[in-house]
């Protein structure tokens, strides 16, 4: 089953495209690390995956075939934004009756349990509490849901790291207990890389790399040599990304799991999650993998705003 399917998606703001010919599956039973630059578009992915917004062009589906914002599929999604949108003038305990209220399904025991493991006071107004225990809190309510898949949009972004790790601890033990799929997207790339098993990066508002991470760093290797060497080799080696120095370079290769195109005198080692993502990042015109085809789109016919 495919937590997420986008099928030549588009969304347009104005006259410019946040979003264009997407084409993505990504399978369940996954932590999946959305990696892009700013106004790659990543929020606005999520925001389609979600229901919060319509596509312009295109379609996805969610949790086996469910249209994004149909009844089936926000009953199984739980989504925490960017800003950890909390009523900052409400208790605790009035956020969990609240929630309970809005959703067919919250598991209130669940909450106010997690909620004073963690000792968050169920009397404090949620505004007074810390960015770590507002970001907990809003992750206590998503969890209650008891959802099928739990969508972050930089949940951590202004985290210290203490809170950032034990904010993945819960996210971490929610898919290992309930066996929820999980898409995060996040800029901290050292996070993602100790918990994330499949990635997918966007650029330009398309699909630029996806796949088990596993399988993408069985596929690249980094080369180093002799600086002089480098033109003559990267002609005939699949580069994605070249670091120059003095006298030596080191060449990020494509190798689809053969290093003997690589130059014999040449050290070569595997690659990190974060070397694969950052190489990409910077080469954004870089040949993407290979992955689902992509569909032309049509003009739009009108704004959406």
């Amino acid at each position: 089953m495919n937590v997420i399917e986008a099928t030549g998606l588009g969304k347009r703001y104005g006259n410019s495209w946040a979003l264009r010919d997407c084409s993505l599956a990504v399978p369940d039973g996954h932590v999946v690390a959305l990696v892009g630059p700013n106004g790659a578009g990543k929020t606005t992915l999520l925001n389609l995956a979600v229901g919060l917004t319509t596509p312009t062009a295109g379609a996805v589906a969610v949790l086996g075939g469910a249209p994004a914002g149909s009844p089936a599929a926000r009953n199984g999604i739980a989504f925490v934004a960017q800003n950890v949108p909390l009523h900052q003038h409400l208790t605790v305990s009035d956020m969990l009756h609240l929630t309970r209220n809005l959703n067919l399904h919250f598991d209130l025991g669940y909450a106010t349990k997690r909620l004073g493991e963690l000792a968050i006071p169920l009397d404090q107004k949620a505004g007074k509490l810390s960015g770590g225990q507002q970001a907990q809190l809003a992750l206590t309510l998503a969890l209650a849901r008891r959802p099928r898949l739990l969508v972050l949009d930089e949940p951590m972004a202004s985290l210290d790291p203490l809170a950032r790790h034990d904010f993945m601890a819960t996210v971490l033990a929610a898919m290992a207990e309930d066996g929820v799929s999980i898409v995060l997207s996040s800029h901290v790339l050292a996070e993602l890389e100790r918990v994330a098993d499949y990635l997918v990066i966007l650029s330009r508002g398309s699909v630029q790399v996806a796949g088990e991470v596993d399988d993408l760093l069985a596929c690249h290797v980094l080369a180093s040599g002799p600086d002089v060497e480098a033109d003559r080799y990267a002609e005939s080696l699949d580069v994605v990304h070249a670091l120059h120095s003095k006298a030596k370079t080191q060449l990020l290769i494509r190798t689809n799991g053969s290093v003997n195109t690589v130059p014999p005198s040449w050290n070569v080692r595997p690659i990190t999650l974060e070397e694969l993502a950052m190489a990409y990042l910077r080469e954004p015109d870089a040949a993407s993998l290979p992955g689902p085809s992509h569909v032309q789109l049509p003009e739009p016919t009108e704004v959406a705003q």
